[in-house]
């Protein structure tokens, strides 16, 4: 399968903090890839090098068979970019804005600019200032969706939205997410669960897993062990388990490589033979915790 985007060893620094540290990666076309990780994790220093925003200091990063560092010009006509910082001229209007853009992507389609208007409800005739923060970011996407791109790039398009203007916002991507790859970084995970296709974790500039959705959350499960008596916790434990703790006859701890036999068989090698067991599927809300934990007990 083609890669929309594709890094290699990719590193970037500003001075002595190393904002991403030999980031590799595909996205594949066709998907939808959520980029997650805790606030300066460098999610959005990755989608910047991307975009020809920043340089990096080494490595490579490929978009669309580009070299990210050759991006300018027509490049971007190809590439829908929605920030949750991004700058929009307050002064005009929101129809004044759509006439001025349009000239810009030989692309651009009228019927779906004018589609795209009724759906997010935005007035053409007001002046943007006047928008508010869910409005003007309906207006950021629907420019970015206008001209039929190949790739969205999204960085934190959900901060600060009320749930209805989210919900709004993520039937309009994927209404139409057959005609492109989508490429976003949020911490609304909640949201990302329900219709992202491949998911990254991303801390302190290094990719710790990049893979399906469905693959992901086959391997995580919260694990609960009821023994007859109490069961110490013997060491080492196996380098899969997370979070282990034991209270009483209780041990819980979360599994990263969930196979059932397999799983069950390191249990009665660890810790014995148990009483109960239970293995229950985890939200990614709790995946991401239970990475962001280990990382601070490390």
């Amino acid at each position: 399968m083609t890669a929309v985007i594709r890094t290699d060893q990719l590193s970037k620094h500003f001075f002595r903090l190393q904002a991403l540290d030999r980031l590799t990666l595909e996205v594949p076309e066709g998907a939808v890839y959520s980029l997650v990780g805790p606030n300066g994790a460098g999610k959005t220093t990755a989608i910047k090098i991307f975009m020809n925003l920043l340089a990096a200091s080494s490595g490579q990063a490929e978009v669309l068979g580009r070299d990210s560092r050759h991006m300018r010009g027509k490049a971007y006509t190809q590439i829908g970019y929605v920030s949750e910082n991004q700058e929009i001229p307050e002064s005009m209007k929101v129809g004044g804005l759509l006439n001025y853009l349009r000239d810009f992507y030989p692309t651009w389609d009228r019927d779906l600019e004018n589609s795209l208007i009724k759906q997010f409800d935005l007035p053409r005739d007001r002046k943007i200032r006047a928008l508010s923060r869910g409005m003007k970011m309906k207006l950021a996407l629907a420019s970015a969706l206008a001209f039929h791109p190949k790739l969205i790039v999204l960085d934190e398009p959900f901060g600060g939205l009320d749930p209805l203007v989210r919900d709004q916002l993520i039937e309009g991507l994927l209404e139409r997410a057959q005609e492109f790859t989508i490429f976003l970084s949020s911490h609304d995970l909640a949201e990302i669960e329900s219709f992202a296709s491949h998911v990254g974790y991303l801390e302190q500039g290094r990719l710790r897993f990049s893979e399906e959705m469905t693959s992901l959350t086959a391997r995580f499960r919260e694990v609960e062990l009821t023994f007859d008596v109490e069961r110490p916790l013997p060491s080492p434990l196996p380098s899969t388990w997370l979070q282990t703790k034991s209270a009483g006859a209780v041990v819980r701890f979360v599994e990263t490589r969930f196979e059932q036999a397999q799983t069950e068989a390191e249990i009665l090698r660890v810790l014995g033979p148990s009483k109960d067991a239970s293995f229950r599927p985890m939200t990614l809300r709790a995946i991401f915790l239970a990475m962001a934990r280990k990382s601070g007990e490390a």
